[in-house]
């Protein structure tokens, strides 16, 4: 009871102390009440102060990761640059950054200055970091054309963000891009930031900062440039790739042109002073990329990168690769992708391709990544994920062989229900017992996936992740009939494990860097890991029995090389979306694919008819010249036993002799001769390849074709 009266008493008297407190709170509020204008000034003004401390605060929070970017070193930070030389030590490109700041300020022109502030920052010297009118300015005039005709950023801003932060769009970043400004306002005069800003910003064509680029575009020193060449350089700090000349002449003089207005309506210069720049407008170098490997480069970059990032340059930032890459190789690989796509394109609905050859081992010769690298750079060989169709039976029937089965092994070609899932031929009829080599000759549906549920799909995808495919697979029921999404350079890594005698393929486009004195950095045959068995000589051999009885006798015939031995495996996915070719010799794979970028299904489009066309076109180029290995486990032509698959040097070649072929030269000239009679004829553009009417086996979706030869080839 005395507890009890306790607690009474006591919550009694909080209540009523708290009574009294908010009595005298709500007497001084009604004192508060608004009586002026005064008054009320008073209490917005407080309410802002309250709010925007409260703001300040919470900003700052997420502002202190991007302070952390300020203890670095950050004026010494050097991005990686690249130059890239092929297999016989000629310089085929660059990539990365061209970038100097040998040009002090005071030697930079006056009208080069003026005319980055007036396009991007008129009250540089005005504002401390945040030039609050004029974003007010961009604002208005945004909400005017209703489209964003100019950026709210301060050139500190822009700053910021190059030195430390990234390009993506979100509030985070813009906050500490606000921060970080008034760090730089407060840290350095304005003419540290002005240089900074000239020497760092991106122009395009790799080229940071305007001596970079006044190099690059107009082959002289940021010194001697001219008014209308500073117009064209300050209009590219907006979208360097839309305006830069190189790329777009008509697109880069408009762009000076609203630049030389700006620098009138700033007042920086006068409209007598800029009438010449309008006359005259500037002309940069011929800077064409006609004959550059770009998909090739910017693959080889990344990759380059990847060994940077895990600091196996020991810090050097501008090196010299040499690559495993054939000009020539690319050259036809190119045409023949161009030419089959301009005369066939329309008859099939297709409109892009890719494309990948590579030595067993994975030394990249040379990559298609589209059909127009200046309409798309997106690379189709390295990054888009296409489902490959029945060329992914290859991994089915490997582990096959890798648990018991050979190419001579029985299994039942028949109907089969997996919970509401019956896959069924492309004929709609079944064979009934059929061996594995006429299973995948003739590429049956059925028995890959009844392979499939009796091997167990975690095997089959284990198998085609150690044979190279790097893609995450998805393990469903349609798995063994090539569902799950994989690139090209996957597959061309995925076959080439067959092609070298089992060993993983892991692409690489990197055979030795070395830093500008020729120091060798890195070199693949003394650093990288040497390749690991992950298939048994006996399974490669059955494997490659079939591959070359696919091509010989199957859906690949369009893909024979005469007096060479082919093994591959055609693919169509799921509404003729995808088609595909991946072949080998003993000497080097070829991936193919064709397709659309919307993923629109083609006009029955099959791995048999244009991927196989253009491995034939390209390897016999590939090939022309070269001493043939022969295809681990098979037999070479003319006779003799099968070569046996090697057991534990991968890099030892094997020799047979094949007498009577034409070196490369002479196969490079009768090809272009080719290609100019059939442009000058003109009459087979746009036919389909003849069909004939022989027992070849078909294929549609999740398989192949029945196409078999073509025209003049």
């Amino acid at each position: 009871m005395a507890a009890d009266s306790a607690i009474d008493a006591g919550v009694y008297e909080a209540g009523s102390v708290f009574g009294r407190i908010w009595g005298r709170f709500v007497g001084f509020s009604q004192d508060l009440k608004l009586r002026s204008w005064r008054r009320a000034l008073a209490e917005v003004c407080s309410e802002g102060l309250t709010w925007g401390a409260l703001g300040a605060v919470g900003m700052l929070a997420l502002a202190q990761p991007a302070f952390h970017a300020t203890e670095e070193d950050w004026r010494d930070r050097v991005d990686l640059a690249v130059t890239f030389e092929d297999r016989t030590g000629v310089e085929i490109g660059r990539r990365g950054i061209l970038q100097t700041d040998a040009v002090s300020l005071s030697e930079i022109p006056d009208h080069m200055k003026k005319a980055a502030m007036a396009i991007e920052d008129r009250r540089f010297y005005q504002h401390f970091g945040i030039d609050v009118l004029g974003t007010f300015r961009a604002v208005v005039e945004n909400a005017r054309a209703n489209t964003v005709v100019q950026g709210g950023s301060s050139l500190t801003q822009q700053l910021a963000k190059n030195l430390f932060l990234s390009n993506e769009r979100t509030l985070e970043r813009k906050v500490k891009e606000a921060f970080l400004a008034f760090w730089l306002e407060s840290n350095l005069t304005k003419d540290e930031i002005l240089k900074l800003y000239l020497d760092r910003a991106y122009l395009g064509g790799g080229t940071f900062g305007v001596e970079a680029a006044a190099q690059f575009y107009f082959n002289k020193s940021a010194r001697q440039l001219t008014l209308a060449e500073s117009a064209m350089l300050a209009g590219m700090f907006k979208a360097p790739t839309k305006f830069a000349p190189h790329l777009n002449l008509s697109a880069a003089r408009a762009r000076a042109n609203v630049v030389l207005d700006a620098l009138v309506e700033s007042g920086f210069m006068t409209e007598g002073q800029v009438h010449a720049a309008r006359l005259n407008p500037a002309t940069p170098v011929n800077r064409l990329r006609d004959g550059t490997p770009d998909y090739y480069l910017d693959w080889a970059f990344s990759e380059v990168k990847k060994l940077a990032d895990e600091d196996k340059l020991k810090g050097v930032r501008s090196v010299i690769v040499k690559t495993p890459f054939d000009s020539t190789v690319q050259k036809k690989a190119e045409e023949a992708v161009d030419n089959n796509l301009r005369q066939y394109g329309a008859q099939y609905g297709v409109k892009q391709a890719a494309l990948v050859v590579m030595e067993p081992l994975g030394a990249v010769h040379a990559m298609v990544g589209g059909r127009d690298y200046g309409a798309s750079q997106f690379n189709r060989a390295s990054d888009a994920e296409r489902q490959p169709g029945s060329s992914f039976k290859v991994y089915v029937y490997t582990t096959a062989m890798m648990n018991g089965y050979t190419p001579n092994s029985i299994v039942t070609d028949g109907p089969i229900t997996i919970g509401n899932w019956s896959p069924q031929n492309y004929s709609h009829g079944y064979a009934g017992p059929t061996t594995l080599m006429n299973a995948l000759t003739r590429s049956y549906n059925t028995v890959p996936v009844r392979l499939g549920r009796a091997l167990g799909l975690e095997k089959v995808v284990q198998t085609a992740v150690n044979m190279g495919v790097r893609t995450p697979l998805r393990i469903n029921k349609a798995l063994a009939l090539g569902t799950s999404e994989v690139t090209v350079l996957d597959q061309a890594a995925g076959y080439s494990t067959l092609a070298n005698g089992g060993f993983k393929t892991v692409p690489y486009a990197a055979v030795e860097i070395r830093d500008n004195l020729g120091n060798i950095l890195w070199s693949h045959e003394r650093d990288a890991p040497q390749p690991q068995r992950v298939v048994p000589p006996q399974a490669v051999g059955d494997m490659n029995k079939i591959l070359v009885n696919v091509v010989e006798n199957g859906t690949g015939r369009r893909a024979i090389l005469p007096g060479l031995t082919v093994g591959g495996k055609t693919g169509t996915s799921q509404d003729y979306r995808d088609a595909w070719f991946i072949g080998f010799t003993g000497d080097l794979t070829c991936a193919v694919w064709f397709g659309n970028d919307d993923f629109t299904g083609t006009r029955n489009m099959t791995g048999g008819s244009l991927p196989a066309m253009t491995f034939h076109d390209v390897m016999t180029i590939a090939q022309a010249g070269i001493e043939p290995k022969p295809i681990p486990g098979i037999a070479p032509r003319g006779g003799g036993a099968a070569t046996p698959v090697a057991a534990s040097n991968p890099n030892e070649p094997d020799s047979a002799a094949q007498a009577g072929r034409l070196p490369r030269r002479a196969s490079v000239v009768l090809d272009e001769i080719h290609t100019l009679m059939m442009r000058a004829a003109g009459a087979t553009a746009g036919v389909a390849p003849e069909r004939r009417a022989s027992a070849v086996p078909s294929e549609g979706p999740v398989t192949s074709s029945m196409f078999v030869g073509r025209g003049l080839n």
